[in-house]
């Protein structure tokens, strides 16, 4: 029996529907957003941490207006350790790496249809789990903290206080750990705003809690905001969750998902190993400082407080292109992966030195203008700021271990280069901290810092290779070195112009636009590529201004505004794609072709004998290049 004559175009009628070709590397395909989504979603997501981040300012200014850099402020930095601890381990590094796979290879099954829904069977697999480890892992840390707070800071003065503290500040591990899982699974189904507003609600709370109580509760009024702050960051992202899984019913009960068997025990114990290993840097800077004077660790945390903003703005199209790796590599596009993940590198290394250089350049009048009020002195103030000059020189390594790390992670299989990079950064880090804190305090602390995240980071490029992300590892460095050499140059810049005023905010007005300035003067000159992109898309925007509408503009076919874009061989940057031909007439066509609807034999007035010109041959279009 033969089956009906197709006149639908979707093949013979009762026949199996033919499969989907899968969308070719490097185009737009089903589950990709487009560039400007995440252009979109990155300047949303960058807004919204800059407010939590200043908020996260205003958090330590309430803390320094009450409590000073004295041993109250200490005792709760100690406890403070475990929610920095646990915002990395749970939210922007440890869950993230092996959640954001796990659900990107759902929804890719997702995609191929099925009577099942994937993301909800990953969900009913994992979350129920993982809040119970969450649980219990608070419940250990609030009857050990005595115990946590000897090994963190056993020179304290005053442990009472801390270990108080510490109670409360134990509640984020249950907390933040529902808070990650919701922001990973957000972030990858493309849904950036909740997951952004967290450190914005946590922030808040913190800072209302301190104004309500820190008169009868004294610092662990701090610590109670901790706890309360956790708990709305959940609450601030459960409903956009909700919204996602609820649309896709499932026929049945839920079978074991393959996204649920990335989540095997091999990948979480890579992950969070990292991470710890990573976060750990803190508690050798808190266990050298709590036997150096009093004041000295709030000086690092203020220090390193403000120093790492330009690091938190800089990983924020990292964050957002995440999810869009961990789906190409899902669906076997390497290709793709590659050029995200190096474009990612470069212009997070563009925006943290840019960040560094104002940070060393303006460092003093910046902490002066900050925090110099109430309790916290000009004595203060000298000391925070220099050490965050010396925290600055580690500012790129900490950026490129967050960019680079993600690139390994992304395609949810077991690998322990990550692992092995930071062990031997976090030995260079206690090592060096224990050889100088002697003789340089917390400047010694500090450089041990920024020592031991670049030879991590210096280890993780290295170490790209065919089993993570193919990148092509000498083009990166030479961009990073041009501009690091610009970064350099605006950092001397601007620090002669801080240095010339005693206002601290008429500094900062002359330094900040001194530093922009001269890095984007010397990173054109020096050819980088980010900055030849932006001083070449300024120009193209000038360019249209001038001439509106201006139809075919007098201009060297040859040449074309974006010619400094096209010849520089800087990564991320493509050739423009060829224009298509024209299609060739119809005395231009081969001898024996017609057009659709020409009958058979028929063909255009004297082309039947006619060969084609070399200009219709040469016309073929080439196949464009990748989105």
């Amino acid at each position: 029996m033969t089956a009906a004559p197709d006149t639908t175009g979707r093949g013979p009628v009762g026949a199996p529907a033919p499969p989907k070709a899968p969308p070719a590397e490097g185009s737009p395909g089903r589950g990709f957003p487009s560039n400007g989504f995440l252009a979109k979603a990155a300047l949303v997501t960058a807004l919204l941490s800059v407010a939590g981040s200043l908020l996260g300012l205003a958090r330590d200014q309430a803390l320094a207006h009450f409590f000073g850099a004295g041993t109250d402020t200490d005792a709760f930095l100690v406890a403070w350790t475990l929610p920095e601890m646990a915002a990395t381990l749970l939210i922007e590094d440890g869950l993230a790496f092996f959640l954001v796979p796990a659900f990107s290879l759902a929804l890719a099954h997702r995609g191929r249809g099925g009577d099942r829904d994937p993301v909800r069977a990953l969900v009913a697999a994992s979350l129920p789990r993982m809040t119970l480890c969450f649980a219990a892992a608070t419940g250990a840390l609030v009857l050990a903290a005595p115990w946590v707070v000897a090994v963190l800071a056993p020179g304290l003065p005053d442990p009472g206080a801390a270990v108080d503290c510490t109670r409360l500040t134990a509640t984020c591990a249950l907390s933040f750990g529902l808070a990650g899982y919701c922001s990973a699974a957000l972030r990858a189904h493309q849904r950036f705003t909740a997951p952004a507003t967290i450190y914005v609600v946590y922030n808040a709370v913190i800072i209302t809690t301190l104004v309500l109580l820190a008169g009868r509760w004294g610092v662990r009024a701090a610590a109670a905001g901790v706890a309360l702050g956790g708990a709305f960051m959940v609450v601030a992202q459960v409903p956009s969750l909700w919204r996602q899984l609820r649309g896709r019913p499932d026929a049945g009960r839920p079978a074991p998902d393959e996204g649920a068997a990335r989540l095997g025990t091999a990948v979480i114990a890579t992950v969070l190993l990292f991470a710890l290993l990573r976060q750990s840097q803190v508690l050798i800077e808190r266990f050298l400082a709590s036997g150096l004077p009093a004041g000295a660790i709030s000086h690092l945390n203020y220090a390193q407080k403000v120093a790492q903003m330009p690091m938190a703005l800089s990983l924020m199209l990292c964050t957002v292109t995440f999810p869009v790796v961990a789906r190409a590599l899902a669906e076997g596009q390497t290709e793709r992966a590659r050029e995200r993940v190096e474009r990612d590198v470069v212009l997070a290394g563009c925006v943290v030195l840019l960040g560094a250089a104002g940070v060393i350049a303006g460092a003093y009048p910046l902490i002066r203008l900050l925090f110099e009020r109430g309790a916290f002195t000009p004595a203060d103030t000298a000391a925070t700021a220099s050490v965050m000059r010396v925290y600055s020189l580690g500012l790129l390594g900490h950026t490129l271990v967050g960019a680079l790390a993600r690139s390994y992670f992304s395609a949810g299989r077991v690998t322990w280069s990550p692992v092995a990079a930071m062990g031997i950064g976090i030995v260079a880090t206690a090592g060096i901290g224990f050889l100088t804190v002697g003789t340089w305090g917390v400047h010694g602390i500090a450089a041990a810092n920024a020592t031991g995240i670049s030879v991590t980071a210096v280890l993780l490029l290295r170490g790209m290779g065919p089993r993570t992300v193919p990148l092509r590892t000498r083009r990166i460095v030479v961009e990073l070195s041009r501009l690091v050499l610009a970064a350099a140059g605006a950092a001397l810049a601007g620090a002669a112009c801080a240095g010339a005023v005693s206002s601290p905010a008429l500094a900062l007005a002359l330094c900040g636009p001194t530093v922009l300035a001269a890095f984007a003067a010397l990173g054109w000159a020096l050819r980088a590529a980010p900055l030849v992109m932006a001083f070449a898309s300024v120009g193209a925007l000038v360019s249209g201004v001038r001439a509106p509408n201006s139809g075919a503009r007098q201009q060297d076919p040859g040449v074309r505004h974006s010619d400094a874009v096209d010849r520089h061989p800087g990564v991320g940057v493509r050739p423009p794609a060829p224009t298509p031909a024209p299609a060739p007439s119809p005395r231009d066509r081969d001898p024996g072709t017609r057009a659709p609807g020409e009958a058979p034999g028929a063909c255009a007035s004297g082309s039947a004998t006619r060969e084609p010109t070399p200009v219709a041959r040469e016309s073929a279009p080439a196949p464009p290049h990748e989105s």
